[in-house]
């Protein structure tokens, strides 16, 4: 039965109290603890409550109670987590407490049920709602998850925000490493003027035991294995290490015949791809997991899906499962104390360890948990050579100590206990002022710079800084005034504006992607009649889109590296090569154009003073070289950040589809969005099928699936294929196209080997594609350009395509220097095989003269 109809029609706190324990021993199985009992009298009273237990404590079911409560008062209630995955994993938890009809959700994207009495959201979503309406927002009830993140440096705004800004609702702030949290809650009560309770509790459900070693990492998570003390999180701090650590254990028997067969039937007809996919593939299938940032969304909840099944043995990871993703782990083991933060490394935070360590030992699946972490390299050397040399004295005075790596930054048992005791360190504000937050502020009804006012001098800064954010607000109102966006009024208007927005500004469109505005004025810039119009619009949104960075820095190296090979065979010598070498970036097309366009744009519209222009080719790049997804992550090595590359490309299909209009699109231009899109739903379906479905909000299926009972969006769906890649015959196109034309493109550069590699199957190797494109170059000449590969090359003209029910047939004409175009590749596309493989399976029958075929 569902929580909402258990709720009595009187918001009586005994009886709620009551009414919510009965539920969740009954249908949860759960009695409650001390501290939630705790907890829950007090925000069914009205109280706010700042919960800090420790992991496995039982955060959720409090928040739970938090919902009902607000619910049983007629208040609306909103869920904020610091990433859209917890976002999103709690949103299908509470459908089924609450029922899909009570809960919506929110995100930068788009939104689904957003009149729901219950929202789950981003900080950020909270935040912006609450700088646009304040004290007037329709938000009685505020559950703040992992409220540390307060304290980041780059979004801790958006946490202290609501705290401001919404004195009527009633606050749950949770987490289970807050430190010292006496400032919040004199805060909270001041501003809210309700009382504060600070429920807290250092006994864990599942207590912990904590060891340090000197063995060998691999001899440490053998002897856990061996002493079933499995799942093991084998905690790393780089990519790499994780799965390098990862590969080195399949020499260990680490599941059995039966577990084995249990993951294999979980995993069932689940699609990895080649690169890190299939090593992924051999791991999980031996009980060994992979789970890192860079993974590919869909790898990423399998290794979590077999984890909670119980299934795998060890997880050799960064610290991503240290955010609040439910994993039952019975032992971490830190692989050091250290860690490599962006700019220097550096010891372990408090809150870090704990944040990590609570992972160990979850309530309902373990009696204890275990915390293992393991010495520096050289110290287990040490021990090692120690342990060698006995009880004999002489001997242990003749070894020579290794040191420690000049640089290194060391830790041992004396760090791994200082951190066990150390308190988490106290929450410091991180707050900032953007042309964002003013134009939020300034749309809201009433006195704007009375309500600007309030949130400069009574945020949680320490006055100097508060000067500091007073003057860069000015500054910016001033900016907004001299450009026309924002004038005074000579008598408040009806809603109590002394300031308003001029005209019919696109206020959500300009503040959730700055630059979208821009790129949309920068496409009539464009020559819509030149063959490279559709690139060089996918050039203006890439420029308007966060940077991939690993993405952006092997462009970087692999150009770097083609000139200098280049330079050396020009004769250059090795000083001027280097100085040469430092202008060699990533390409970045429109580069000039559009610096040049923003800086006058910007004197119209200073509200993107703040967003940075970055031009470069990503999507571009892959477009023009004609390569799949997993061509290009092999291209550039970037197979440990195959997610980030993803979702850079997902994000880019959005802003493709949100951003141009369609007066603007062609057809050729609409031909690349649909195989953008297509090529990232069939790496992984997850990122786009989620984002449509909300975009479009609940469709029939939704509303189906509401009348049923279930979510409108499966949380499992990556477990399955994603629909056949011929379905969409546009995009299909495009992928036979890309794949024809890479082919065309290999032999212009006589790259018979990678021509080899696409078609030996096929019965093409290099050797093969060599003999049968002689003679077109003895014909043609043998220079780089004797085969076009510019715009030109990949029209229609050039390509021909026969539908038949199972297969295409397919002519791609060669761009010959003189234009005799009387060379082609033909093929035949296998569409069976094509669906299977989520990408165009392309079978070479002929390369040869016209006439021949």
């Amino acid at each position: 039965m569902l929580l909402t109809d258990r709720l009595p029609p009187a918001p009586d706190p005994d009886i709620l109290v009551e009414v919510f324990a009965e539920w969740a021993f009954e249908e949860q199985g759960i009695s409650l603890y001390p501290a939630q009992e705790e907890a829950l009298l007090e925000l069914v009273t009205g109280a706010n409550v700042i919960l800090s237990t420790p992991t496995g404590s039982g955060k959720s079911l409090v928040a739970i109670g938090a919902h009902a409560a607000a619910l049983a008062r007629g208040q609306r209630t909103f869920y904020t987590a610091p990433i859209k995955a917890l976002v999103s994993e709690k949103f299908f938890a509470l459908i089924d407490v609450f029922g899909a009809d009570k809960v919506g959700m929110l995100t930068g994207d788009a939104a689904v049920n957003e009149t729901a009495p219950i929202i789950c959201c981003t900080a950020e979503i909270l935040a912006n709602i609450a700088l646009r309406s304040g004290a007037r927002a329709d938000v009685g009830s505020v559950v703040m998850d992992e409220f540390h993140f307060y304290a980041d440096p780059d979004r801790g705004w958006a946490w202290q925000v609501p705290l401001i800004e919404l004195p009527q609702a009633q606050f749950l702030l949770m987490s289970a490493t807050l430190g010292d949290v006496t400032f919040f809650r004199d805060d909270l009560t001041r501003r809210t003027d309700r009382p504060t309770a600070l429920v807290t509790s250092v006994e864990r459900p599942v207590p912990l035991h904590y060891r340090y070693v000197l063995s060998p990492l691999h001899e440490t998570i053998t002897e856990l294995l061996s002493t079933h003390e499995a799942p093991v999180y084998a905690v790393h701090f780089t990519q790499a290490s994780a799965v390098e650590r990862a590969q080195a254990l399949m020499s260990v028997n680490v599941t059995g015949r039966e577990e084995k067969q249990a993951i294999a039937d979980l995993i069932g007809k689940f699609r990895f791809t080649a690169g890190f996919g299939k090593t992924l593939s051999r791991l999980v299938r031996h009980g060994i997991g992979v789970h890192h940032a860079g993974m590919l969304p869909r790898y990423r909840r399998l290794v979590e899906t077999l984890a909670q099944a119980g299934l795998l043995k060890v997880i050799c990871g960064t610290d991503t499962l240290g955010v609040g993703i439910n994993v039952p782990i019975r032992t971490v083991l830190f692989t050091a104390l250290t860690k490599y933060d962006g700019v220097r490394s550096r010891g372990l935070k408090a809150r870090e360890f704990h944040q990590i360590a609570g992972r160990a030992g979850r309530a309902g699946y373990d009696v204890v948990g275990t915390v293992v972490a393991q010495a520096p390299e050289h110290e287990v050397e040490n021990a090692r050579l120690l342990a060698r040399a006995g009880d004999d004295v002489k001997k242990r005075r003749r070894i020579v100590r290794k040191k420690a790596p000049e640089g290194f930054v060391n830790w041992s048992d004396k760090t791994f206990e200082r951190l066990q005791n150390a308190q988490p360190e106290p929450l410091t504000s991180h707050f900032v002022v953007s042309h964002a937050m003013v134009l939020n502020v300034i749309s809201r009804p009433g006195d704007a710079f009375a309500a600007m006012r309030h949130l400069l001098e009574d945020n949680h800064e320490p006055r100097d800084r508060q000067r500091r954010h007073i003057l860069r607000a000015i500054s910016i109102y001033r900016g907004l005034r001299q450009a026309g966006v924002v004038e005074e009024l000579a008598e408040p208007d009806p809603e109590g504006r002394r300031v308003r927005i001029v005209g019919d500004l696109q206020l959500d469109f300009a503040l959730n992607q700055p630059l979208s505005p821009f790129a949309l004025a920068a496409l009539e810039l464009l020559d819509r009649d030149s063959p490279d119009y559709p690139m060089d619009v996918l050039s203006v949104v890439e420029a308007t889109l966060d940077d991939p960075r690993p993405v952006l820095y092997a462009q970087q190296s692999k150009a770097k590296g083609e000139a200098v090979a280049a330079m050396k065979a020009e004769g250059i010598e090795y000083e001027e090569r280097m100085t040469l070498l430092e202008d060699v970036s990533w390409p970045k097309p429109l580069d000039e154009l559009l610096t040049g366009a923003l800086e006058s744009y910007r004197r119209a519209h200073p509200w993107v003073a703040d967003a940075r222009l970055s031009p470069k080719s990503v999507v571009r790049d892959m477009s023009e070289r004609a390569m799949t997804f997993v061509e290009y992550v092999g291209h550039y090595q970037l197979a440990r950040s195959e997610g980030l590359v993803l979702r850079y490309l997902a994000d880019a299909y959005r802003a493709l589809r949100q951003t141009v209009p369609d007066e603007a699109k062609t057809e050729e231009l609409t031909d690349v969005v649909e195989w953008l899109g297509e090529l990232v739903r069939q790496v992984d379906s997850s990122l786009l099928d989620e984002w449509e479905k909300l975009a479009q909000g609940l469709d029939t299926a939704g509303e189906d699936a509401i009348e049923e009972g279930r979510p409108p969006l499966d949380p499992a769906g990556f477990l399955r294929s994603p629909a056949g890649v011929t379905r969409n015959t546009r995009a299909f196109r495009v992928l036979v196209r890309n794949a024809l034309f890479r082919r065309v493109e290999l032999a212009a550069l006589r790259r018979w080997d990678l021509l080899g590699e696409l078609d030996r199957e096929a019965g093409w190797d290099g050797e093969r594609w060599r003999e049968a494109l002689e003679p077109y170059f003895a014909e043609h000449g043998d220079s780089t350009a004797a085969i076009g590969t510019g715009p030109d090359a990949r029209g229609p003209q050039f390509l021909t395509i026969t539908e038949e029910p199972q297969r295409w047939l397919v002519r791609q004409v060669l761009d010959d220097p003189a234009g005799d175009r009387d060379w082609a590749i033909s093929a035949e596309v296998d569409l069976a095989a094509s669906d299977e493989e989520g990408a165009a399976v392309v079978w070479v029958t002929a390369v040869e003269p016209l006439g021949g075929l």
